[in-house]
């Protein structure tokens, strides 16, 4: 019986993944380069995406930006009706969020073509209790509120007059969240919402990074034991 070696809490290591963000037209070169480095790829569906097990036990988990929505992608393989899907633009509007700041835009073909971004300041936590920890808990609450409403108007602002297909949000989930639910932006509620970005403190660099990870292939990449 083989024993693989165990780390100090005498758990079995689990295998090394990281998550990679390829544009359509580099897709085909990625999978290419990824089945050179582990061997032989057998394709087959997982979670909604296109799972890659190659030879040596590797993986690479692709999921395409946006769904189909009746413009399917071209090609005679899996990866390349992938690579053509997520080739096509689709105009995004995209809201970051995080206690610190925000960053809202359209986006499209991986590019940022209207935005807008700042700081917004919400105090951390408090480790104080009684009466004080509640004054706070409702500072902390309007600041928040403030946030949202403020960022909900600035997206909306940025919005208009463009056609948004999906929204992406990112940074704070509650937040972000919180942001759509505002009145400003009740036209834009029912838009499919795409895979949410775990981002830093949102500016508009971190806006542009973002704007071509919505527009990627997504790649959770699993290494062998």
């Amino acid at each position: 019986m083989e024993i693989r070696p165990s780390g100090p809490s005498g758990k079995q290591p689990s295998a090394a993944s990281r998550t990679a963000f390829i544009p359509g037209p580099r897709l085909t070169g990625w999978v290419e380069r990824f089945a050179a480095s582990h061997g032989a790829v057998e394709e087959e569906p997982n979670d909604g995406g296109t799972l890659l097990r190659a030879a040596d036990g590797a993986t690479a988990l692709l999921r395409a930006p946006w769904p189909v929505d009746g413009r399917p992608g071209k090609g005679s393989t899996t990866v390349d009706r992938l690579a053509s899907l997520a080739s096509q633009e689709r105009r995004l509007g995209i809201i970051l969020v995080r206690r610190g700041g925000y960053a809202v835009g359209v986006v499209s073909g991986g590019k940022v073509s209207a935005s807008k971004s700042g700081s917004r300041y919400i105090q951390s936590r408090s480790a104080a209790g009684g009466s004080s920890q509640q004054r706070f808990a409702r500072r902390r609450e309007n600041q928040a509120n403030a946030l949202t409403e403020a960022v909900a108007g600035y997206a909306a602002g940025v919005f208009a007059g463009h056609s948004i297909e999906y929204l992406v949000l990112g940074g704070d989930a509650a937040l972000s969240v919180a942001v759509v639910e505002e009145a400003a932006l009740r036209e834009y509620a029912s838009r499919k919402r795409l895979a949410f970005l775990a981002v830093a403190d949102p500016n508009a660099t971190v806006l542009r990074r973002a704007a071509a990870d919505a527009c990627a292939v997504q790649i959770q990449v699993t290494d062998p034991l």
